[in-house]
């Protein structure tokens, strides 16, 4: 599994001072750091930025390159002036392609972004995100996929450099999409052929209290994993995940796919650590009813 990591972001208070005052020490040391987390790529959130975007994104790109000119970049925010000015000074990085993280399927928002990604020769996530906002099952998904794939194909994209992100949200208060995410995930290869995929996988934690995050987080990972995902955008702290995804707890994974595939397990055997995530399982498939007390029951 790819992992893109997510901090980075104006959401932190010492990232987001940084950002605004263009003080390029902690954003140098938070690249540095994913870099030593192995992360396979970094976001550069900066959110809206509508008032200075345009200069703020170049600018943190290059003091991020300056220190990691060997890892690719996600360029993430709203601002599409912002996106258009990082493109510009971006270096490459050999055998790999920054990417535009990212670009809804709205056509006031897809017919200049995807002619920019062209332009510059970047990868692009694409968010089924429509005209009506988050679609509500697997076939929705698929349609704007559809939509979107198709426009980028004309303007000569191919979808090798698309990853289709088909949106996380929170268990704890929409169950039932995380179920579809996953179906969309097991259709996508039908539906765009050599496609790549991502997420914002910390979405599926985002309301639940901090302690129980990461094994949302860890456990959903795996979950995507068995239907297809390849990446996600995630927390570069949580070593845990790191390990799982890059190979290092097959126990963990193992588990996980039993219990996707219906076969029995003794759970009474199972240690504290992997009942744990059996009962996660449990909650994320919907046969355990949410709630935030799920690891005690």
């Amino acid at each position: 599994m790819l992992l893109i990591g997510e901090s980075l972001n104006v959401i932190s208070k010492a990232i987001g001072k940084a950002f605004k005052e263009r003080d390029p020490k902690p954003i140098q040391e938070e690249a540095l750091f994913q870099k030593e987390k192995g992360m396979d790529y970094i976001d550069i959130n900066l959110g809206p930025a509508k008032k200075d975007g345009h200069e703020l994104m170049p600018w943190v790109v290059e003091v991020v390159q300056d220190v990691v000119p060997d890892i690719p970049l996600a360029l993430d925010t709203s601002n599409i002036d912002a996106i258009e000015a990082a493109l510009k000074v971006v270096k490459e990085v050999p055998g790999k392609s920054h990417m535009i993280n990212s670009i809804m399927v709205r056509p006031e928002r897809y017919e200049r972004m995807v002619p920019m990604a062209a332009e510059y020769n970047a990868d692009f996530i694409a968010l089924m995100w429509g005209p009506e906002g988050l679609p509500r099952d697997e076939n929705e998904r698929a349609a704007l996929c559809v939509e979107l794939l198709y426009f980028a194909n004309e303007a000569g994209i191919p979808n090798e450099k698309i990853w289709v992100d088909g949106i996380v949200t929170p268990v704890n208060i929409q169950q039932p999409q995380a179920i579809s995410l996953m179906e969309f995930q097991k259709m996508l290869p039908d539906i765009a052929p050599g496609a790549r995929s991502t997420c914002g996988l910390s979405n599926i934690s985002n309301g639940p209290p901090s302690h129980l995050r990461p094994i949302l987080n860890q456990t959903y990972m795996v979950m995507l994993q068995k239907c297809g995902m390849e990446s996600v955008i995630a927390d570069p702290r949580d070593d845990q995940l790191i390990a799982i995804a890059k190979g290092q707890r097959q126990d963990i994974v193992d588990l996980i796919y039993k219990i996707m595939d219906g076969e029995e397990v003794d759970r009474s055997s199972l240690s504290d650590e992997l009942l744990k995530y059996a009962k996660t399982v449990d909650v994320i498939l919907g046969t355990t009813l949410y709630s935030d007390s799920w690891l005690e029951l």
